[in-house]
């Protein structure tokens, strides 16, 4: 009788909601604090939440809004997972992130056993594909909301659901044109911080499943992307990371398009920002336009992050990244003629179906020729619904782990090369955190993205300071401040 009487509230603040977003959440934030002082009352004690984020900066970007918003209706956040409303955010580009969180929803339903109060929340990449929402229905059935990747923004309205309704509540969108911005976010630093300039993706690499569960490329209006920028920095943010999942494709989804480099040059002549960083541009479409941005411009950091995947030309056309050895080379080389100082990264996959000695050989070429400052590099692992799991020829283990520490020695030799030609410089770091492993050291990221830890005190938490590299450990250097 209970349950059929908020049920037919539910029904009732639906109707009486906003139908314009963000405004809808605002709403249904307010009417969620309501419930959670009733809540505190009852209990004697605060409710708290964790958010548990998997996967890529987009992820974490989402999941400062999510936390934000659980803020916002006054939960307290805590460490861990023993806490009443427990967050998932997940990643699904490789299957072995989808089999880690499987094991560790078990476990989250152990917790719930202990305490009743407790909701669980799945939400992310991984929840955009069919079979994993009906696994988690039939298998994990003490899980209490669901959603994807295209409605984070609605936390709000689907907990409140959940909260006057007996059942497990499910809202998967397969594709939207909307893009919500302007909700609460709970930022990890108060000095930096990333900026969605658009979602999606339209490339369908063949072994990638991100265009399937993000869905097709749209672009944030540019005024709107600037006044996100004015208000960070007017917080006292001073970095800012553009974030796409190919920031290069940048405004082609807009009604009146304007490209990457322009909106480079919008975002140089916001007041109080001092470095501009950008994840993820694709090799098949970084401009010569671009390019010259970046070398006039004393806010873009001389980093370009520059996925290769292969150095053979036959595998990158199998693996459809549109761009070939040749013409990757060429555009590292305008890249460097035009910013001789910049540091160059990517990501290489090892083992892919069919890749022979000779391909990997021209993977290793390249990594020599273009001399990055480091790599993400990864074993090929099939990923279920691309086309590339169900390719003949997949390398063997061995085979492909014998290639792997190759590459690996390669690049970490290159890389150490670099970092030590810069032992003895003085250059100027972002004061970022404490070091995890020596209290007594701070650490500060160099514009080209290496990190420096050097002595010194939280007092200098979000400043830039003049460091000396006085050792280089490889991937990092151990350094003193230069006053």
């Amino acid at each position: 009788m209970d349950t059929k009487k908020l049920d037919i509230e539910a029904i009732t603040l639906l109707q009486q909601a906003p139908e314009t977003e963000p405004e809808r959440q605002y709403f249904f934030m307010e009417e969620l604090k309501k419930w959670y002082q009733a809540q505190v009352e009852r209990l004697k004690r605060p409710l708290t939440f964790s958010v548990q984020t998997f996967g890529c900066q987009m992820n974490a970007k989402d999941s400062e809004k999510l936390a934000g918003i659980l803020k916002t209706v006054g939960y307290e956040e805590v460490e861990g997972e023993n806490a009443d409303f427990v967050l998932y955010n997940t990643c699904t580009v490789r299957e072995n992130a989808n089999t880690r969180v499987y094991g560790r929803i078990g476990y989250l339903g152990n917790l719930k056993k202990k305490n009743p109060e407790m909701k669980i929340a799945m939400c992310g990449c991984m929840m955009q594909e069919a079979h994993v929402v009906e696994k988690i229905k039939k298998s994990y059935r003490f899980v209490d909301l669901i959603f994807g990747t295209h409605n984070i923004y609605k936390l709000a309205e689907l907990l409140y659901l959940r909260i006057h309704g007996p059942k497990m509540v499910i809202d998967i969108l397969e594709s939207t044109e909307q893009i919500v911005e302007e909700l609460p976010s709970e930022r990890k630093f108060q000095f930096k911080e990333g900026v969605n300039i658009m979602y999606g993706c339209n490339n369908f690499c063949s072994y990638c499943i991100v265009p399937y569960v993000r869905g097709r490329e749209r672009s944030r209006r540019p005024e709107d992307i600037i006044e996100e920028m004015q208000k960070l920095a007017a917080a006292g943010v001073t970095e800012i990371m553009l974030l796409g999942q190919n920031v290069n494709s940048y405004g082609k989804t807009l009604a009146q398009p304007v490209s990457f480099a322009e909106l480079l040059k919008m975002a140089e002549k916001v007041e109080g920002i001092r470095r501009i960083r950008f994840m993820t541009p694709h090799p098949k479409d970084l401009s010569d336009e671009v390019i010259e941005v970046m070398k006039h411009s004393e806010k873009i950091c001389h980093h370009v992050h520059l996925p290769m995947q292969s150095g053979s030309s036959r595998v990158l056309k199998v693996m459809n990244r549109k761009y070939t050895k040749e013409s990757y080379l060429a555009l590292v080389e305008r890249i460097k003629e035009a910013m001789p100082d910049v540091a160059l990264t990517t990501d290489i996959i090892v083992g892919f179906p069919g890749e022979t000695e000779e391909d990997f050989e021209d993977t290793l070429d390249v990594v020599r020729k273009a001399r990055f400052s480091s790599a993400y590099t990864f074993l090929y692992s099939k990923r279920t619904g691309t086309p590339a799991a169900s390719m003949p020829d997949q390398v063997p283990d061995e085979v492909a782990k014998e290639r792997f520490n190759r590459l690996l020695a390669v690049v970490q030799e290159i890389s150490a090369e670099l970092a030590e030609a810069d032992t003895g410089k003085v250059v100027e770091v972002l004061v970022e955190e404490r070091n995890a492993q020596d209290a007594s050291l701070m650490t500060g990221r160099m514009a080209n993205n290496l990190l420096v830890h050097f002595p010194g005190d939280e007092e200098l938490l979000g400043q830039y300071v003049k460091v000396s590299l006085n050792e280089c450990k490889g991937f990092y250097y151990i350094g003193e401040r230069v006053k």
